[in-house]
């Protein structure tokens, strides 16, 4: 053997156990939630997450350690929270809705960021550019404005007798609410439905607002992650007034809602877990696109329906995803 073939022989044997050492490093994930720990949704997405991350390799304490925050949607805690992850350097960070999202692009712009359940995503400063976003943050949006169109077709075609409706949310959590009304009203006069606005802080405020449409005739739509998490307020309030009602998470119709419409939140948490993959084998998050929903659930709670005195049109009932007897 030629002595330079020799000598490139040494170091290549060298250099081969430095890089299995390297990629074996344990890698760190941080996950910032606007949701509650306790929310039945949160754990069944957390376990879509983990289970396709594992899926792809990454084994919990075995390559990959995964640091969780729970936030259920307060901003005091959505800070201190964001600046925790920060400071332990995570490879990666997971943020799940838009108040975790800002709170984690106040504390760093080099730290990759993949987002989940956020819309307005150029509006709110998130990313430069859906197909380039350009800076360190990447993922999966949701919900724009054009789909509470969506939203108040389907509850006139639930509940034809509705003659307003309401979109419900909490402006301290959804600035962006003012282009989603926006979308509301063109639809509402399509539809023949008055639109209304009904801004809420506390669960008295849900309750007075549904209140009121419930002697006006009046449905409900609502999405805004505050407002989500107080669904068991809502199911009341509306169930004692006979308000239609509905939402984008099928969490809401399973725990006695009317109707939900929303995208598929596990396919989402399954590409979030293919985007944190990604990153963690050295993509960079300027260079991932932007993803937004391509599959839709229907999910109809028939019991729910029937308290309300409603008839479900066969056609709304063939194209649901799941009904609830």
């Amino acid at each position: 053997m030629r002595r330079r073939e020799f000598i490139a022989g040494l170091g290549s044997a060298a250099a081969c156990p430095l890089a299995a050492r390297a990629q074996d490093r344990l890698r760190r994930v941080g996950m910032l939630w606007g949701l509650s720990e306790n929310d039945p949704e949160a754990k069944s997405l957390f376990a879509v997450f983990t289970q396709e991350l594992a899926r792809l390799g990454w084994v919990a304490d075995r390559n990959v350690r995964i640091d969780r925050r729970w936030t259920n949607d307060d901003s005091d805690l959505a800070g201190k929270f964001a600046k925790e992850l920060v400071g332990l350097q995570p490879d990666v960070i997971l943020a799940v809705g838009a108040l975790a999202t800002a709170s984690l692009q106040r504390e760093t712009r080099t730290i990759p960021i993949v987002f989940a359940l956020v819309s307005h995503l150029v509006d709110q400063g998130f990313v430069a550019d859906l197909p380039r976003p350009r800076g360190n943050l990447t993922g999966f949006g949701i919900d724009e404005p054009t789909f509470m169109g969506k939203l108040a077709q389907m509850l006139k075609q639930i509940s034809p007798g509705t003659s307003r409706v309401a979109f419900m949310y909490n402006p301290d959590f959804m600035p962006q609410a003012k282009s989603f009304l926006g979308s509301l009203g063109a639809a509402a006069q399509v539809l023949a439905l008055d639109p209304v606005s009904a801004a809420v802080r506390t669960d008295a405020e849900i309750e007075t607002a549904i209140d009121a449409l419930g002697r006006e005739q009046g449905g409900l739509v609502f999405f805004d992650p505050f407002v989500s998490a107080r669904r068991a307020t809502i199911i009341a309030a509306a169930a004692r007034n006979k308000v239609p009602t509905i939402n984008n998470q099928n969490t809401f119709p399973r725990d006695g809602g009317l109707m939900s419409y929303g995208a598929s939140r596990p396919d989402m948490f399954l590409g979030t877990a293919g985007y944190v993959d990604r990153i963690l084998k050295g993509d960079k998050p300027a260079e991932l696109a932007v993803q937004l929903p391509t599959r839709y659930e229907l999910v109809i709670n028939l019991k729910t329906a029937k308290a309300l005195g409603l008839t479900v049109p066969e056609a709304l009932l063939a194209t649901a995803d799941e009904v609830i007897q």
